[in-house]
């Protein structure tokens, strides 16, 4: 028997739907961090809410990260540790950090909410011990909480804003934040009883076609196989990730992430979200944009090291944050990229690193590297000349290399091979998504609000707009600050109509 195929980009008129299966205030697509936030705060502000989640339990994307979660401006934590950052010095990071892109509304709202928010989640029962890990580090191997975690104190960004750690990590040894914050998160819930439906897929939006503006008031869900029509009086909130697990979406808006090795991200990143929001008018934006990493470390020494493209040339600051490392390497046309230093530097890479680059040569002078890499004649041994003439007088007067980490590289040396597509670990996911305010509220490309539908998390275009300016804990942060203030406007919006009404 044939049935018609639902596609999220063709939102269906209330006028063809028959009866509601469910009636709701705030319907929430996703159970991640994002939309864990938004029930529990729309739930908070006296509004009926109901979670559609995909998979057969809550957490998306965020229980599958660390969970360091991006705060400052002056938090517990950053006090505690002797940290004077303030929120000046935190909105000219975001700001320098996002570039052209930078939505200042939206880096405002999250800089003013920071110590807010970090209070609302200690709150919830998130536990951050008063300390710091001061290692150059991916994450914090310990249950330490704070760290650098976006370069704050590499060049360009320490020329633009007065560096401060703002990475809080929960109080959890090793790479287990995003489990346990998501275990919190569902714990609470589940104490305010808020209902989820598991494995149940939303299909697309419903509008409301007796109204000259088409207000979203629904969606349509399938739950065990059967088609489900949710009425959500005061709005849906689109909490379903970003697109990095659809193969047509990524090429179509964002091919430049194809080079990459490795998507970060749960099953349910299809963009089913974004397209529903598309579907009723909403501007997606930013969509070519995406995180992309190179761990280079641990171990640290590798940043002794120098990138070179295949004009045998530095192009970058190694000291930099890795997703920075990582924008810029693929940014390289021409050829191959290799990490260059000297063996003494390598130290435990075979058994620290993440980043499964190949050796691909060793050498006592820098000429035999330079002719092992095929490399032009010439010109690595007249980079690494002024390389060791910069680290010698310590101040690197190419790319403004922190002193901390320039020494004179001696031979023997050895590269290697981070070229895109060549082994090495090229992690990415998506930035781009629905245009929204601080508060949630899709946009259209016109600037106006579509009424009654939200996106938050990675469905929405959030704090981190380009993966170069990307901090580790701009996304767990930016999608449970956004989740909160969803769920407090969609949650609001009912409280108003029902005082319209009344």
């Amino acid at each position: 028997m044939p049935t018609n195929k639902v596609s999220p980009i063709s939102p269906i008129k209330a006028s063809s739907v028959n009866h509601w299966d469910y009636e709701t205030d705030v319907a929430v697509i996703g159970c991640g961090g994002a939309g864990a936030c938004a029930a529990i705060s729309a739930h908070d502000v006296g509004a009926r809410v109901m979670i559609f989640e995909l998979a057969s339990g809550i957490g998306g994307s965020t229980a599958l990260s660390s969970a360091e979660i991006y705060l400052g401006g002056g938090t517990r934590v950053q006090r505690a540790t002797g940290h004077q950052d303030t929120k000046r010095a935190m909105a000219d990071f975001l700001t320098a950090a996002a570039g052209p892109q930078a939505d200042m509304a939206k880096i405002t709202a999250y800089v003013e909410g920071s110590t807010d928010h970090f209070n609302w989640l200690v709150e919830q029962g998130v536990v951050f011990k008063d300390s710091e890990y001061p290692h150059r580090a991916i994450m914090a191997l310990t249950d330490d909480c704070l760290l650098y975690t976006g370069g704050e104190n590499a060049y360009p960004y320490n020329t633009q804003a007065v560096p401060a750690p703002r990475g809080h990590n929960l109080k959890v040894v090793g790479d287990n934040g995003g489990p346990l914050l998501m275990k919190i998160l569902g714990a609470k819930i589940q104490e305010k009883s808020i209902p989820i439906e598991f494995n149940s897929r939303a299909l697309t939006l419903i509008i409301d076609d007796s109204d000259v503006q088409q207000p979203v008031i629904g969606v349509k869900v399938r739950i065990d196989m059967q088609e489900r029509y949710i009425k959500a009086c005061s709005g849906v909130i689109l909490a379903s990730g970003g697109f990095v697990m659809n193969d047509k979406m990524v090429k179509q808006y964002a091919p430049e992430l194809t080079k990459c090795t490795e998507r970060i991200g749960n099953p349910g990143d299809t963009g089913s979200g974004i397209l529903m929001g598309m579907g009723v008018g909403g501007a997606a934006i930013n969509m070519h944009e995406g995180f992309v990493s190179l761990p280079f470390y641990p171990p640290a020494s590798l940043t002794y090291g120098v990138f070179i493209n295949s004009q045998g040339q530095r192009f970058v600051n190694e000291d930099s944050y890795h997703g920075r490392i990582g924008a810029f390497i693929l940014r390289q046309t021409g050829g191959s990229v290799y990490l260059v230093l000297a063996v003494e530097d390598y130290g435990n890479y075979e058994t620290e690193s993440y980043l499964n680059a190949d050796v691909v040569a060793t050498a006592d002078s820098i000429a035999e590297l330079e002719s092992d890499l095929n490399l032009p004649e010439g010109q690595l041994q007249v980079t690494v000349s002024d390389y060791n003439k910069y680290a010698e007088v310590g101040k690197d007067e190419q790319f403004h290399k922190d002193p901390a980490w320039l020494k004179p590289m001696q031979p023997p040396f050895v590269a290697l091979d981070v070229t895109p597509g060549h082994g090495a670990f090229f992690p990415y996911f998506t930035l781009g998504g629905l245009d929204t305010l601080p508060t949630g509220e899709v946009l259209k490309a016109s600037g106006d609000v579509i009424k009654g539908l939200y996106a938050v998390g990675r469905t929405a275009c959030g704090i981190p707009r380009r993966g170069e300016g990307y901090a580790s804990g701009m996304s767990v942060g930016d999608a449970t600050f956004t989740g909160r203030q969803a769920g407090i406007s969609a949650g609001t919006r009912r409280t108003e109509q029902g005082n319209t009404n009344g």
